[in-house]
């Protein structure tokens, strides 16, 4: 049964900062590991408050020993009724380094809170002394997190980081999605078109276009995750890919397929030819913004396309 952090003694705040420390220094070493290949010198940053974290456990041990004996209790922070919760950011599958930031702030902060929380519960002048010292410590740690963005900015590094971080998330999303939104918006065009030009109705082209976008969307998602596991190419888990890659490509071609809900063939067909005109709008604007392409380059190569299947599908639909 949790208990309220009020009603703790001063051995069990001990105890508590005790099992504090223990956790803070492991989630610092977890995040340090997660981004050691890829950001090593945030992961130095890491590494030293992960050191200053054991050192003030071993300082906390030391005062509890010569006060309260070797039996240390085990407190932790959910024993505590009210006591801040945090969630398991380091076992998230995808980790940013701007969210690793963001959380060590918010540990130095938490755990700073803590000790001047704690200083106020006890007597005893040794103990009241430790946890004094340990609170500026913390001001000092929450200071450093805050400028840690900064002296990486000065040192370069948190360019280079922010660099090979958007690398890689164009590389394990943004990639696979646009594949999939291009194949969708492209592919799917001439069997719609086909379908409502050879037959004027809005209907079959409605079930024609939601069973190619399917289709489409399952064939394209397996090929994308069964490509490569991603190990050696950097790009990722072969699942996440593949479920973007189906989603994405599922959705460019339902896009156009929707506007044959309205009964009426014409203006059905005219709102699905301005729906392409947008779908390959927004694919040019995400290949210029995230690929580097220039954006009439891009509207010039994807409308080309696009075009050119849309025509082939009146034609084989009118022939």
């Amino acid at each position: 049964m949790a208990k309220a952090f009020k009603d703790l003694t001063a051995q069990e705040l001990v105890a508590l900062a005790i099992s504090q420390e223990e956790e803070d220094g492991r989630i610092y070493g977890a995040f340090a590991e997660r981004v050691r290949a890829d950001y090593p010198d945030t992961a130095a940053s890491l590494d030293a408050m992960q050191a200053e974290e054991d050192g003030h456990r071993h300082r906390l041990i030391e005062v509890y020993r010569a006060r309260y004996g070797d039996r240390i209790p085990l407190v932790r922070r959910q024993d505590v009724r009210g006591f801040f919760a945090r969630k398991p950011l380091w076992l998230a599958k995808v980790l940013r380094v701007s969210q690793i930031r963001a959380e060590v702030e918010a540990m130095e902060e938490n755990a700073r809170n803590f000790y001047r929380a704690a200083i106020a519960k006890t007597t005893d002048a040794e103990v009241r002394e430790l946890l004094g010292d340990l609170a500026l410590e913390e001001d000092k740690h929450y200071t450093r997190a805050e400028t840690m963005d900064r002296q990486q900015q000065a040192s370069g590094a948190r360019q280079r980081e922010d660099e090979a971080e958007r690398r890689r998330f164009v590389l394990q999303n943004i990639q696979p999605g646009l594949a999939g939104l291009m194949d969708g918006s492209v592919s799917t065009l001439a069997p719609v078109f086909a379908a409502a030009f050879a037959t004027h109705s809005s209907h079959t082209a409605l079930i024609v276009g939601l069973a190619a976008s399917i289709g489409a969307g399952i064939s394209m998602g397996f090929a994308e995750a069964l490509s490569d596991d991603g190990v050696i190419s950097g790009r990722g888990r072969p699942l996440l890919r593949g479920v973007i890659c189906g989603l994405m490509t599922t959705a460019g071609g339902i896009g156009h397929t929707l506007p044959f809900l309205i009964p009426g063939f014409l203006m059905a067909t005219w709102i699905a030819i301005a729906v392409v005109a947008v779908e390959l709008l927004v694919i040019s604007w995400i290949r210029h913004r995230y690929m580097d392409t220039p954006f009439l380059a891009a509207a010039f190569q994807v409308v080309v396309g696009g075009v050119l299947v849309f025509i082939t599908g009146i034609l084989i639909g009118s022939a």
